[in-house]
């Protein structure tokens, strides 16, 4: 095996996000629902024989530039060293997942390029292992390991996967990315933030899966972004529940109606997606 072609990245969404503390080190304790949807970015690899080297090519002309040293590049070396590997790789990525919209575009990337390299280079290694070297390269990349739908709590580490009662029902939902991007350390550093949400239980979400919670960052967001407040606004007068995934600036609505999309602005990154109920590559990783 030499190459693999056209390999899935897929975006998630935070059904929703409650801060519910801080910890001495400042890190932020949540929970939260991330789910898989079908927004996604596409990737090549092609193995290099007799070298060691690590190279990224952007195929999307549109795309931003992404550093030298990207989560792909980053997640390609920390498995070399992991497992002392001396093959190295050519990344291409056809990017298609907006930057800046908490949507956890980076981090699946890095978790695709983990998982397809394991394969490529045939390491062998399990679910786990891929994992803890992804936490290292950011929170939110074992969740796109470890490939179902899930509950999430700490700093983002332990992660429950949805079953039974709370395995999350096949639906739509109206995905905006407005024009404006978020950066994520201003919101977690504004006064305004609250952090003091009551505990919830899984139990609790799975009485009411696609209205329950809220989105604690969405607030400072808003304050900072006018973006989101707009996208927001437009959601809500089509009737639609909005919430902001992640630390945005992307909003989304459960697709329970059509909405008009003339009426919308041309700036948005408008898309229809379905949630999935598993990570496309769930197969190739060894449990």
């Amino acid at each position: 095996m030499l190459s693999l072609y056209d390999v899935p990245a897929p975006a998630k969404l935070n059904l929703f996000l409650h801060i519910t503390g801080r910890r001495a080190d400042g890190y932020h304790l949540l929970q939260s629902v991330f789910m898989l949807i079908d927004w996604q970015d596409q990737l090549h690899f092609e193995s290099l024989q007799g070298s060691s080297e690590v190279s990224r090519q952007d195929l999307n002309p549109g795309a931003p530039e992404l550093p030298a040293d990207d989560l792909c590049v980053r997640a390609a070396r920390a498995l070399q060293a992991a497992t002392g590997c001396t093959q190295g790789v050519r990344i291409a990525i056809d990017k298609r997942i907006p930057s800046q919209a908490g949507m956890g575009g980076g981090s699946s990337d890095a978790a695709t390029t983990l998982i397809a390299l394991n394969r490529l280079w045939r390491l062998g290694l399990n679910r786990q292992q891929l994992a803890d070297i992804g936490v290292r390269l950011g929170a939110d990349v074992p969740f796109f390991i470890h490939g179902h739908n899930a509950w999430v709590e700490g700093i983002g580490e332990h992660i429950t996967p949805l079953e039974g009662n709370a395995a999350l029902p096949a639906s739509s939902f109206w995905v905006i990315k407005p024009q404006a991007g978020l950066d994520t350390p201003s919101i977690f550093r504004s006064p305004e933030l609250k952090r003091d949400t009551k505990s919830a239980t899984i139990a609790d979400f799975a009485a009411d899966h696609y209205g329950f919670g809220h989105n604690d960052l969405q607030p400072v967001a808003e304050a900072l972004c006018h973006d989101v407040t707009q996208v927001t606004n437009w959601l809500q007068s089509q009737r639609l529940r909005a919430t902001m995934t992640g630390s945005g600036s992307a909003v989304f609505a459960q697709a329970s109606k059509d909405i008009d999309l003339q009426a919308a602005s041309s700036s948005w990154q408008i898309k229809l997606c379905k949630n999935l109920d598993k990570h496309p590559l769930l197969h190739w990783v060894p449990e």
